[in-house]
């Protein structure tokens, strides 16, 4: 598919809007990822063999991810995306002092679709593109590791996972806890039963964040993209407290805190207690704190819960005083003991055992099983049916706490029951921007 039939089928507004290492813990879940018959197709590629890649979306993320990738010695990073052109050149750095070819720049993400020597894309840009692009990589031949949450909205889930099984590819989803080894250990210690029934978890990250202040409109940097930017969002002015990291605190391009953080401590505390999606969801909070530009809520408490089992989240962005002593974890609570897992590792409490575990190395171990699976065609760690129900769950949050009052939600239907305000906005964009 070239740009030019990218442009003119599938980039435009409306159509954005309207359209384990196998883990036992991992099966044990139901995660399922391709399809059968895609697992077992032939990928033709020796271990050894160098992937081409592209990246699209520069800084932070972005910019840590082209570290890592180019330390490994099997890839080669083509090709480098942003809307900013200043982003271009640290990332360039982090590149080629890990001894790689300069690659190639592109403002427009279509472009990297289009070279055939790009073999797989990795999506670091602001949550609001997730979707689109994943969607559009896969249609262009490209596996795909992108950043979570992997969607904006509940509704977008479905058309992405179909898309990937439709076209064989794999998709990874930046849930770097899924690849590490401790929190592989924790989930397989919960279900060996020695702290008896486990029905409640937390989750949490509390710390201090800085005030955003007060931005007024203003012209569009010179070097800035900024309608590709926008992409599928609504048409704005632009405003330098909406853009670069910013951006995650407007509900048009994120889902606050809980869809930064809270995205990956709610898949481990899913992942541990075995369960999917809930039935009932309440929230309380508010900007409590920050008197500022941003709409998302710098205090949240959400309850999950399902018929048997509840996962608690919480967010302080103006405390340092953390729960269980860590700024950001899960804790599991059993019948014979508790516990509580981080990314400095996990330890059980209150337990006739004294267990524990050291931290186990994250970013790059998951960027690797990404890699390994893109040439075996097996389901990476964090497949879009787990990278799409851990984001399911901070958009669930974000719907109850926005309309003030519990939801009820049928999993299987991936919608609530007698209650249209809450489907628009979990299964359309459009009333996302509208509340």
């Amino acid at each position: 598919m070239t740009s030019e039939d990218l442009n003119r089928s599938a980039v435009s507004r409306r159509q954005f809007l309207g359209r384990s290492a196998q883990s036992a813990a991992s099966v044990a879940v139901g995660v399922v990822g391709l399809t059968a018959a895609t697992a077992v197709i032939a990928s033709g590629r020796s271990a050894n063999e160098r992937l081409g890649l592209g990246l699209i979306g520069l800084r932070n993320q972005g910019k840590l991810l082209a570290v890592e990738l180019a330390k490994l010695g099997d890839v080669e990073i083509r090709s480098l995306c942003d809307v900013d052109e200043a982003q271009f050149s640290p990332a360039l750095h982090a590149v080629t002092q890990s001894g790689h070819n300069a690659p190639s720049f592109e403002r427009d993400f279509r472009r990297l679709l289009d070279d055939r020597s790009i073999d797989a894309v990795v999506i670091a840009t602001p949550d609001h593109w997730h979707a689109s692009m994943t969607r559009l990589a896969c249609e262009a031949g490209k596996d795909v590791y992108v950043e979570s949450p992997s969607t904006h909205f509940v509704g977008e889930g479905a058309e992405m996972l179909a898309t990937a099984q439709r076209e064989q590819r794999v998709v990874q989803v930046g849930l770097q806890q899924r690849s590490g080894l401790h929190f592989q250990s924790a989930v397989e210690y919960l279900r060996s039963g020695r702290l008896g029934q486990v029905k409640l978890a937390k989750a949490w990250i509390i710390h201090r964040r800085k005030s955003i202040g007060h931005k007024l409109d203003c012209d569009v940097p010179a070097q800035v993209d900024y309608a590709q930017w926008l992409g599928p969002a609504p048409a704005r002015a632009f405003n330098p407290n909406r853009f670069h990291f910013n951006w995650r605190w407007f509900w048009d391009y994120g889902g606050g805190e809980l869809a930064h953080w809270g995205v990956h401590m709610l898949d481990v505390a899913r992942w541990g207690l075995g369960v999917d999606l809930p039935t009932r969801i309440s929230a309380v909070g508010g900007n409590y704190s920050f008197n500022d530009d941003q709409q998302t809520p710098d205090t949240l408490a959400v309850q999950f819960a399902y018929p048997e089992k509840t996962i608690l989240w919480e967010h302080r962005l103006w405390s340092s005083h953390g729960m269980e002593g860590r700024s950001s974890g899960v804790s599991f609570h059993g019948e014979r003991g508790t516990l509580v897992v981080d990314r400095g590792g996990w330890k059980v409490y209150d337990h006739t055992e004294n267990v524990t575990a050291e931290a186990s190395e994250l970013q790059s171990a998951h960027l690797r099983n990404f890699l390994d699976c893109v040439k075996s065609r097996q389901s990476p760690h964090a497949d879009l049916m787990v990278g799409n129900a851990a984001s399911a769950l901070c958009h669930l949050g974000n719907a109850a706490y926005r309309l003030g009052r519990e939801i009820r939600f049928d999993p299987r239907l991936q919608q609530c029951d007698n209650d249209d305000t809450a489907n628009q906005i979990l299964l359309n964009s459009a009333a996302i921007y509208a509340i």
